[in-house]
């Protein structure tokens, strides 16, 4: 729901642009490397990689605010986040 509710960023692979994208190296970038060195790694299904692009940082800043509060498994963790500031 988080990458639906996305406007600005791209979920992708690298594109070798100049977009914002974010990716899943757990079943993207690292999908062939053996679990036991995923975890090694800190590699997990949780993890969400961000490369910055071009566009305004608060563009892209409001993009993933938006996109967290408005999908039903973001708002936890942004409220959690919002907590430990």
């Amino acid at each position: 729901k988080f990458l639906e509710n996305l406007e600005i960023c791209i979920f992708a692979e690298s594109l070798g642009g100049t977009e914002t994208f974010i990716t899943f190296p757990y079943t993207q970038t690292h999908v062939d490397m053996p679990d036991e060195e995923k975890d090694k790694r800190g590699i997990d299904e949780y993890l969400i990689r961000l490369s910055v692009g071009i566009e305004d940082y608060n563009d892209i800043e409001a993009d993933i605010i938006q996109a967290l509060e408005n999908s039903k498994e973001g708002v936890i963790s942004w409220v959690y986040l919002k907590k430990q500031k």
